[in-house]
């Protein structure tokens, strides 16, 4: 399917949902840092992100690039090049970046993500499948090859939800 593990889902109280992703990425810390906490490496694969005031407290807002959605708030937690946090409006939440060091000698990074937001199932599985998309386009941004927002279209994103229903579904299930 996508060399990005599958994320998970903890649910608690009826529709608090902990979505998490781990991903290792083949590329060093500070090139991730930049992707993930700067509004330039951002935009490159997930939205524009204008203000980002890059100290805890704050402001931030984030834009969408592939449709209309922008959300607003503050940076909860900033420790530079290992965690960037960014807690919005309700319906994305808190968005928790938490880069470690990859394997000794190798020069990767391990992404640690985590998405604490209110949801019902239907808009559970679209956030996962939504993330999904988003680090495979990190991956590509990384490997010098920033998302055309101009020619995104939703079917990849479709492909990866109904992947991700089918897993919830009891058969049959699907193998990344």
């Amino acid at each position: 399917m996508s060399e990005i593990p599958r994320g998970r889902c903890e649910t608690h109280d009826g529709d608090a949902q902990l979505l998490r992703f781990a991903v290792e990425l083949s590329h060093p810390l500070s090139e991730v840092w930049e992707a993930v906490a700067t509004p330039e490496g951002l935009e490159g694969w997930l939205c524009a992100a204008d203000p980002l005031e890059p100290r805890l407290g704050g402001r931030v807002t984030l834009r969408w690039l592939n449709g209309d959605t922008v959300v607003s708030g503050r940076v909860t937690a900033w420790d530079p090049e290992y965690v960037a946090e960014y807690t919005v409006d309700p319906t994305h939440g808190r968005i928790r970046f938490h880069l470690e060091p990859g394997a000794p000698g190798g020069g990767s990074t391990v992404l640690r993500f985590t998405n604490e937001l209110r949801a019902d199932r239907e808009y559970r599985l679209d956030c996962l499948a939504g993330w999904h998309d988003h680090f495979e386009r990190l991956v590509a941004a990384l490997d010098g090859r920033p998302s055309d927002w101009a020619a995104w279209s939703p079917e990849r994103w479709q492909h990866l939800r109904d992947l991700y229903e089918r897993d919830e579904a009891t058969w049959p299930k699907w193998v990344p």
